[in-house]
């Protein structure tokens, strides 16, 4: 297979190629576009006096740069790379196909040359999770498996390292979704509720970018569905369906009777089995379970269950201290996202929360907050929402739960650790992104354990 990014791009050579976006995952793009003799021009909002080094080092290699607040301004080019976080609809984009360009991403064109079996995850909440139990059952299964999309390293520049009897296993997000004219054979949708609406127009647009997830897929392909999403148990495919759930029992899938996660009637797992906490991981796993059927062994899943101790900024113990259990949650960028965080402990905790505005509603999240919560601390640009939404909670009492108004992250840390006495757990679940105050939800979730290891 070592010739495929060869002959893909040597067919570009004599075009030229705009890629939009320089961020981590399109610089080995570029790189390779230069490789292969490709004129690339390379485009970025960055003022370049802030520019990353690395970007700079694309300057020298070949690629031509247009930074800065008009980089998109009289822009011309052959084919356009689009970087997942620029909407498609983009008047600068649309401008671009009106002259003739083609528009595409480096996730769509992996999926026109990948040579290996793909399984893809979407979803609101859980895809990281469930994308890496699928990966870490293959590979358990003996199985060499390629990890990349939304988590790992970007796949096309791996592309000629593949073999056919490989399999390829990526998480998207709405953005890489919206347009995506490719589906892969096993497609998992987690859930779906309210997110990214500051980016998409509305929740029909969401929704339906979601659905090129398994919009052209294949009669021998599968979908794998949540049953007990109100949104995703109305979707449906052009190739096998199957469904988990956590609530109704389910012959023909998987479902849970009692404690144990059962495939088609017969047990396959028991939820006590499972190292990391909460029913919404429960559901991962079911989830899991579906998309490996006939390529995974079950004591292989029972094996995996038992070790995987879970992916970093999910529910993530970062340390205990004076009896204090302090967790990092930091992925938790929406309100039902945190839900599920609440909803993974047994006790009332202490929670920091607060972020970037999404765009999303909170009136779901107030009275969970209410029942799950003992003391709230609140930062960033959502704080007043979340308040209002857990004072106009039926369940709120005056004082239950009490809420600190703390202005930025740090702030809110400290005063939880002060508050906090033996036996509590501080829980940061903002229920918000993190672009008021951090790069991204990494960053937000390695400066709080940064400060909670320093207490």
């Amino acid at each position: 297979m070592e010739r495929i990014l060869e002959n893909y791009f040597t067919s570009l050579q004599g075009k030229t190629i705009a890629v939009l976006g320089l961020g981590v995952s399109n610089r080995p793009l570029v790189r390779l576009m230069l490789r292969y003799g490709c004129w690339v021009i390379g485009c970025d909002k960055t003022p370049r006096e802030q520019l990353e080094e690395e970007v700079l080092e694309l300057e020298q290699l070949g690629c031509q740069l247009r930074v800065g607040e008009t980089y998109l301004d009289g822009l011309a080019a052959d084919m356009v790379f689009r970087t997942p976080g620029m909407h498609p609809a983009n008047p600068a984009l649309e401008q671009l196909r009106q002259s003739g360009a083609e528009v595409t991403s480096e996730m769509e064109v992996f999926f026109e040359l990948c040579p290996c079996t793909i399984l893809a995850v979407t979803g609101s909440d859980g895809k990281t999770t469930t994308t890496t139990l699928i990966s870490e059952m293959l590979k358990a299964a003996g199985k060499t498996v390629w990890l990349g999309g939304n988590i790992g390293t970007p796949l096309l520049p791996l592309l000629d390292e593949m073999q056919v009897i490989d399999f390829a296993v990526v998480e998207l997000s709405s953005f890489q979704l919206m347009d995506m004219r490719r589906s892969p054979h096993v497609a998992v949708v987690t859930n779906l509720a309210p997110n990214h609406l500051d980016v998409h127009k509305d929740m029909d647009e969401y929704v339906e970018a979601k659905k090129n997830l398994f919009r052209f897929q294949m009669a021998d392909d599968l979908l794998v569905l949540n049953a007990d999403n109100a949104i995703t148990r109305e979707f449906s495919g052009k190739g096998r369906t199957r469904y988990f759930s956590r609530l109704h029992h389910n012959e023909n899938g998987v479902c849970l009777q009692g404690d144990m996660i059962c495939r088609n009637g017969d047990p396959v797992l028991d939820t006590r089995d499972i190292l990391i906490p909460g029913v919404h991981n429960v559901e991962n796993y079911m989830a899991a379970i579906l998309a490996v059927e006939g390529l995974v062994e079950d004591e292989i899943i029972r094996k995996v269950a038992r070790e995987f101790g879970g992916v970093e900024h999910r529910i993530e113990l970062v340390r205990v201290k004076d009896g204090v259990r302090y967790y990092n949650d930091s992925i938790a960028s929406s309100p039902s996202r945190t839900i599920a965080g609440l909803n993974s402990f047994s006790q009332q905790v202490l929670l920091i929360a607060g972020g970037y505005d999404k765009h999303i509603p909170y009136d779901v999240l107030g009275p969970v907050i209410c029942e799950r919560v003992k003391k709230l601390y609140l930062n960033g640009a959502t704080a007043g929402q979340i308040r209002a939404a857990v004072e106009n909670a039926p369940n709120y009492r005056t004082g239950y739960p009490q809420i600190i108004d703390c202005g930025d992250l740090t702030s809110a840390v400290y005063k939880a650790a002060a508050d906090a006495q033996a036996g509590d757990v501080v829980l940061l679940s903002p229920a918000a992104a993190a672009f008021d105050q951090f790069k991204n939800f990494m960053v937000r979730g390695e400066y709080f354990k940064k400060l909670i290891k320093e207490l």
